[in-house]
């Protein structure tokens, strides 16, 4: 096992999640627009927020990488399999905490379930699974992490 090969497969795994969101967007399966969401984040410049969040998505995906790394070399195995179930952990997290629960607790333009109605929210909360994005959203999400999870893990059991 290596780590270059867990950058790797991030890299790649990566490129594939964030193609796959962008294409069910494209495809009318969902309106979220992950790059966007996190670019937003950081600035309220629509051009300048997609650009960023593509540099953050790509970040996290390589930081995601290294987590499934080392849950592989704690546990002494990696595959593809393996790395597609830790994408169905990996997608479940992602839908219900992380982007569901704690990306509107910290987005200074996401509206939350709480926000007052004289306030306005440039972005709409997520909501449970994603699914105030449409309802495949969670489901063109989970594809796309088990596909993630796949490549890393494959890269690192092809890097022995």
């Amino acid at each position: 096992m290596s780590v270059w090969a867990a950058v790797a497969g991030g890299f790649a795994g990566t490129l594939v999640l964030t193609t796959a969101l962008r294409a069910g967007n494209e495809l009318g399966l969902t309106r979220m627009d992950l790059p966007f969401l996190l670019g937003t984040a950081f600035t309220g410049d629509r051009t300048r927020a997609k650009a960023l969040g593509y540099l953050l998505h790509f970040l996290v995906g390589l930081g995601f990488a290294l987590i499934y790394y080392a849950i592989f070399l704690a546990i002494g195995l990696s595959g593809w399999w393996l790395g597609a179930v830790f994408g169905v952990v990996h997608g479940l997290f992602s839908g219900t905490a992380l982007v569901g629960i704690l990306l509107p607790l910290i987005h200074p333009r996401m509206g939350t379930p709480s926000t007052a109605a004289p306030s306005v929210a440039l972005l709409e909360p997520p909501g449970f699974m994603i699914l105030n994005y449409g309802a495949q959203t969670p489901l063109v999400s989970l594809a796309a992490h088990v596909a993630y999870g796949a490549l890393v893990g494959g890269f690192v059991s092809l890097a022995g």
